[in-house]
């Protein structure tokens, strides 16, 4: 209300809608007051908070590499650093258009995940054809794809194909006659998804043909304990146990 009537001259005209904040004073409503932070809280995220020596590389370029102020590393073990992931965000952010909007949480992009599957797909024709080293060119490039996912996808998801993936290079790497490769993978697999038996049943492969057969019947059992009626686990547990009786 920006102007006044003078004496003896009607008000004729209407005023618009009041201020928010006039509003809430004439409709009695108090003003919302931002609440003190609980000090205990804000005591344990103090007690708990780490500077981190971080500088750019090079800071007359727009987008810099960061890396440990005292050495100048991107990934330093003496500083116990490592800025490998965050540049590699920097850099998926420096490369998108203006205009783009991060999609929301859990949100997947279809087309990476229906490449991993044909790729993977192509990997399990060349295997039963026979073909184990273009197997596990198949398999390692549908590692690849799945390993690209952006860092704002759920972790799961490439944890999930991976764990498949890899076990299938496992076989292959088997077949190919290379156990010790098949025993790395096997050892991926069980670290993405433990309870899995086929992880377990891969390992106690590769190592029963690594001569170990203590180990594979120690990786046989664990698969066992969290599928204790799995049918591949039993029967390779009495191909192991003849082999030990063979020997003794």
């Amino acid at each position: 209300h920006g102007h006044t009537h003078g004496p003896n001259t009607p008000a004729n005209h209407t005023h618009g809608p009041a201020p928010p904040q006039q509003m809430q004073q004439q409709q009695g409503m108090p003003q919302q007051v931002r609440p003190a932070p609980d000090p205990i809280l804000q005591a344990a995220i103090e007690a708990d908070f780490k500077p981190v020596g971080l500088k750019l590389a090079d800071a007359e370029k727009p987008l810099s590499t960061a890396v440990c102020s005292a050495h100048s590393l991107e990934n330093c073990s003496t500083c116990g650093l490592d800025f490998t992931a965050l540049n590699a965000l920097a850099k998926m952010f420096s490369l998108a258009p203006s205009d783009a909007i991060l999609p929301p949480p859990n949100v997947v992009q279809p087309g990476r995940a229906q490449a991993v599957a044909k790729t993977k797909d192509e990997g399990n024709a060349l295997y039963k054809r026979g073909m184990h080293v273009q197997a596990i060119n198949a398999y390692t490039t549908a590692m690849q794809i799945s390993s690209s996912r952006p860092p704002w996808e759920a972790s799961s998801l490439a944890k999930e194909e991976l764990a498949l993936v890899v076990c299938n290079r496992s076989a292959a790497f088997y077949a190919a006659g290379d156990a010790l490769s098949s025993l790395i993978d096997a050892e991926v697999v069980i670290g993405l998804k433990r309870p899995w038996s086929k992880g377990h049943y891969r390992k106690g492969r590769a190592l029963l043909k690594l001569g170990d057969i203590a180990g594979a019947r120690e990786a046989v059992m664990l698969g066992l304990q969290f599928e204790p009626n799995n049918n591949d686990l039993e029967v390779f547990l009495q191909e192991i146990d003849a082999v030990q009786e063979k020997l003794d």
